[in-house]
């Protein structure tokens, strides 16, 4: 069983408050001596375009099979003592937060890569499709922004 935990969300959540709950979970003493985040928000424009809001749409089952394969590949080669994958679903808004990716680890080196890892992995082979509001109508986002 992974120690992350894996949830998708159709509603708003604060990634800083997640993590406060969430570490609430570890033993007071313990090995957990590193946390690497990552937090994703929506930004307002897009290729020049103002975004007015933005649809998320998954494949229920197979998108959370592919969260867990994307942590289990990020486990094979880095320390994850415990973690947290929030991704949001449906209508998002300007200035909401679309994802959390957490990774604690024994030491810095693999918290950091470990969450690199999983949030890169996520934009390019987790199965979710992008549709953009704008002034002028609808589109689908055919790319992601690389994270290079």
């Amino acid at each position: 069983m992974s120690p992350v935990q894996i949830e998708l969300r159709d509603t708003s959540f604060d990634p800083f408050q997640e993590l406060f709950e969430h570490r609430k979970t570890f033993s007071k003493i313990g090995n957990h001596g590193a946390c690497s985040t990552f937090v994703g928000t929506m930004r307002e424009y897009n290729g020049g375009d103002r975004v007015l809001a933005m649809q998320l749409e998954h494949y229920s089952g197979m998108t959370e099979k592919q969260l867990e394969e994307i942590v289990g590949e990020a486990r094979k080669t880095h320390e994850i003592l415990d973690g947290l994958l929030l991704h949001r679903i449906g209508n998002v808004y300007p200035g909401e937060d679309i994802v959390l990716v957490a990774v604690w680890s024994t030491h810095r080196k693999d918290a950091f890569a470990a969450c690199r890892e999983i949030m890169e992995a996520l934009k390019s082979k987790a199965p979710f499709w992008k549709k953009e509001t704008l002034v002028e109508g609808d589109r689908w986002v055919e790319n992601n922004t690389p994270g290079v």
